[in-house]
């Protein structure tokens, strides 16, 4: 399959698929069609049609669909669940912790291999299988254990200093969960999740339904 463009909302939809995909009880001949997708979850039925004639490796049978099998192989390996990348953790608090423990990582391809932090009580600790490292040894560790990831879940005060000692690394993407912008000059993706930007959505959601019901 030849990679083309897909947008960000594209590809936010495509895990959405799949676990709806696997929820089936289905046999390895059984087919389903864009329609049958789009009306289980409510998505326009030429959204579904663009999104999955993007990643699939047939473009179905006419009024039957894909099989349902192959659809998830072929979502699995555009999204990378087939390809696993080694990921450390910087940043082992109360966010951090709930990512280690996470066990959703592993299915979907990313593997967490250790965590690193400034708090000495936590050296060493096993947090879900993974150790808790000193700061100081980030660059050998990844250097060692063929690390691609780094996901921060640390101050925003200290991200982009970590960023900027990452660069110096062969750390591919960064995972941002701090709520601050950062910038890389060394080409390292960096994509940042905002819980408020998140609960924003909810918000704005919930206010429009409200005055759609007259309250």
């Amino acid at each position: 399959m030849t990679r083309k463009f897909i947008s960000k909302n594209q590809i936010n939809r495509y895990p959405i698929y799949l676990n709806y995909l696997k929820s089936l009880n289905f046999s390895n001949e059984d087919f389903i069609s864009n329609k049958q997708i789009s009306n289980a979850l409510n998505i326009n039925l030429e959204v579904v049609k663009k999104d999955l004639a993007a990643i699939s490796s047939n473009k179905g049978l006419p009024r039957i669909g894909r099989k349902v099998i192959d659809l998830i192989d072929d979502i699995e390996n555009f999204i990378g669940i087939k390809n696993t990348l080694n990921a450390i953790l910087i940043g082992a608090g109360h966010l951090g912790k709930a990512l280690l423990n996470f066990d959703e990582f592993k299915s979907t391809g990313l593997n967490i291999v250790g965590a690193f932090d400034v708090n000495p009580l936590l050296y060493e600790i096993d947090i879900n299988g993974v150790n808790v490292y000193p700061m100081e040894k980030i660059e050998d560790y990844i250097e060692k254990h063929d690390v691609s990831i780094a996901i921060l879940t640390i101050p925003s005060s200290v991200a982009q200093d970590i960023v900027n000692r990452l660069e110096k690394t062969d750390i591919k993407a960064i995972w941002n969960f701090a709520p601050v912008n950062l910038v890389s000059k060394k080409d390292i993706i960096i994509e940042t999740t905002l819980l408020s930007q998140s609960y924003a959505n909810i918000y704005h959601r919930l206010i429009l339904n409200q005055k759609r019901r007259g309250k």
